[in-house]
């Protein structure tokens, strides 16, 4: 027996130092420790439907590479004293279902370098998640009525109306219930089928903050489940018939919508310098005159301190025109054409945001 009486030696063999772990040689520790315990086949489950994953319970949208991570961070079992671990993945598509995954190890233990290559086969099942699921079944919990008051939007208004529920989708975080059952055009304005109240309340106030106008809401009950009324949500937004810097005939006067407010509008007079608020009773009575998308930027060819002259573009005349009060002489001038007579307009915010727009 090698080693020497009442010296230290290996346990297993007898080898002299030096020794690791549990007093054995290097030899007798390679033979004993693993660093990483690979199982041969991991399971995962992707919706047949729209291609989610399910993760520990949970759909969610990953990548491929962002699956082979979760799968190995889940199955592969490292030593518990493994140190400095490196890891390299190399994969094979075998099928539609399966793929293999390389893997290559490397990790310190009791200061010995080992390393490894281990193969596992990730095997796809086909699943359903819960949105498909409910999606299939037409389950819905809202419903967003999109509406005017004034006058009847465009096609194109209720467009733009429906496309800001996109940019509201893609801000949120993930959420399985955060999809559209259904919508459509009704008499009278735009549908949305939606399977989330939470996702309609948020639409509704992206949709008052930027185009003002007001939400309504009401549940109705349609049933109970666990001891619990299950109610379902329907959230009626109406936009005003106008928008944030066209012009408004108000209380006898030519206005301009500034911004809006929670209840209102804050309302900038044309002719003179002069801001005030308005809730939405007040402007019950307000007609469009001069939609904003048809106001036209002219250059002055002369002016001197009230009047100035530019080409009218529909008769290419030389027409004169009071100057706004917030005139400035190296800005162009925004002109309407109300009752078929040329009116000078005051800079507001939005119309710079035009111009970056444009």
């Amino acid at each position: 027996m090698a080693g020497n009486l009442g010296g230290e030696f290996c346990l297993v063999c007898g080898a002299d130092p030096p020794l690791y772990g549990e007093r054995m040689c290097e030899p007798c520790v390679r033979k004993r420790v693993e660093l990483v315990k690979v199982p041969e086949n991991i399971p995962w489950v992707r919706c047949a439907r729209c291609g989610i994953v399910e993760i520990q319970g949970k759909w969610v949208q990953i990548s491929e590479e962002e699956i082979w991570d979760e799968l190995i961070q889940r199955h592969v079992q490292f030593h518990k004293n493994a140190e400095d671990v490196g890891l390299a993945l190399e994969t094979r598509t075998v099928s539609d279902r399966h793929t293999l995954l390389h893997l290559q190890v490397e990790g310190v233990i009791e200061d010995l370098l080992f390393k490894e290559e281990h193969t596992m086969r990730a095997r796809m099942a086909n699943g359903v998640c819960l949105t498909c699921t409910r999606r299939a079944g037409n389950y819905f919990e809202a419903t967003v009525q999109l509406r005017s008051t004034g006058r009847r939007l465009a096609e194109e208004e209720f467009t733009a109306l429906r496309a800001t529920l996109d940019k509201v989708l893609d801000e949120l975080a993930d959420d399985p219930m955060f999809f559209i059952t259904s919508e459509g055009p009704v008499t009278g304005g735009y549908d949305i089928v939606l399977g989330s109240k939470g996702l309609a309340r948020t639409w509704g106030r992206h949709l008052v903050t930027h185009y003002g106008g007001q939400v309504a809401e009401s549940n109705t009950t349609v049933g109970r489940k666990d001891g619990v009324d299950v109610t379902r949500l329907t959230l009626l937004y109406r936009k005003p018939g106008y928008d944030i810097g066209d012009v408004l005939r108000w209380r006898d006067q030519l206005w301009r919508p500034a911004t809006w407010t929670k209840d209102g509008a804050i309302m900038s007079r044309i002719d003179r310098q002069e801001r005030t608020g308005a809730s939405w009773r007040d402007l019950e009575s307000a007609n469009v005159v001069s939609q904003m998308k048809d106001h036209t930027m002219v250059d002055l060819i002369t002016q001197d301190q009230s009047v100035g002259e530019f080409l009218d573009p529909s008769t290419w005349q030389m027409t004169s025109i009071r100057l706004p009060w917030d005139h400035v002489r190296t800005r162009k001038v925004r002109v309407a054409n109300i009752e078929g007579e040329w009116l000078a307009l005051h800079h507001l915010g939005c119309d710079e945001e035009e111009v970056a727009q444009a």
